[in-house]
């Protein structure tokens, strides 16, 4: 068995030129994957709709009917910062879908990582800053009304406060947030997750991943879930432009190994999405993204899953 990868070929939806969010990316890093031999076609699995029923565990019925018919009013649209199409509206519901996917094979091979995911701003009512239903919490409710877990961890280390999360769960013993970020960064108003860890501004390697050990084993063993959802928001680069701190891609690459063979060590099973990342250069962002894949199938090797 090799690591499961979740991918799905309609990822790319049209923008305007030069927007700041690049779909392409989520093709890009497909390829890359592939052209660089971190994994074979036959990893990757293709996830279904889910039933609107499913997005509804976490959102509002009247905000997931709005925004999958595109009659989400104008200011909820510039909230969250893409212009609303029918294809972004497909693309959105199958990257949900291959979180969910992602969680469920985690949890049967132990390791399991998604080519897409982590829109964490999103709240049950409203999107902002990019996203629109909140994967992570969709598939954290999906596992537990299942009745496939009873007890999940979410860490977050996209550079920004994953405040949508922390919000949806902020009164659910069941699923434990763990958020470490940029104190001075988007969202200006933050969330309380159970856990939040808030760095200075030009954080670098070696300080963050010592702040990170210095939480993450403690947090196994004191949560003890029967899964760990992990946004791996590669923001946190310095050579990101809307990130603050400054770990590199060796850096990036350590993070992972780090949290992936952590818990996996521990007999956690882990669901990994790629989370936020911007830059100017594509494919030096594409490769960042591709650091989580790459670790991952060293860890889905070493381990033996």
């Amino acid at each position: 068995m090799s690591l499961p990868i979740i991918y799905h070929p309609d990822y790319v939806a049209p923008l305007p030129p030069g927007h700041r969010f690049p779909m392409e990316k989520f093709r890009m890093l497909r390829d890359r994957l592939v052209s660089d031999g971190v994994a074979e076609p036959h990893q990757f699995h293709q996830p279904e709709l889910l039933p609107r029923k499913w997005l509804e565990r976490v959102h509002t019925p009247e905000y997931v009917q709005n925004y999958c018919e595109g009659t989400l009013d104008p200011r909820a649209q510039r909230r969250i910062g893409l212009p609303w199409s029918a294809a972004l509206a497909n693309r959105t519901c199958i990257a949900v879908a291959g979180t969910v996917l992602t969680a469920q094979l985690a949890l049967k091979h132990g390791l399991a990582c998604n080519t897409a995911g982590g829109t964490h701003h999103a709240f049950p009512d409203y999107g902002s800053g990019f996203c629109i239903f909140n994967d992570l919490a969709i598939a954290a409710q999906c596992l537990l009304c299942d009745g496939q877990v009873q007890k999940i961890l979410i860490v977050d280390l996209d550079v920004h406060q994953g405040d949508g999360t922390a919000y949806i769960f902020q009164q659910d013993p069941r699923v434990f947030t763990f958020s470490m970020h940029c104190a001075v960064n988007f969202p200006g108003t933050k969330q309380h997750s159970d856990l939040d860890v808030p760095l200075p501004v030009g954080m670098e390697d070696a300080a963050y991943l010592q702040t990170l050990a210095a939480y993450l084993p403690e947090l196994l063993t004191q949560v003890k879930p029967d899964l760990v959802l992990y946004d791996a928001g590669v923001d946190p680069h310095i050579g990101d432009r809307l990130g603050k701190l400054a770990l590199t891609d060796s850096g990036l690459y350590r993070r992972e190994m780090q949290v992936l063979s952590t818990c996996v060590a521990q007999g956690y099973p882990v669901a990994s999405v790629i989370g936020g990342g911007y830059a100017d250069d594509l494919s030096a962002l594409v490769y960042r993204h591709s650091l989580l894949h790459r670790a991952a199938s060293e860890v889905f090797y070493q381990f033996r899953l």
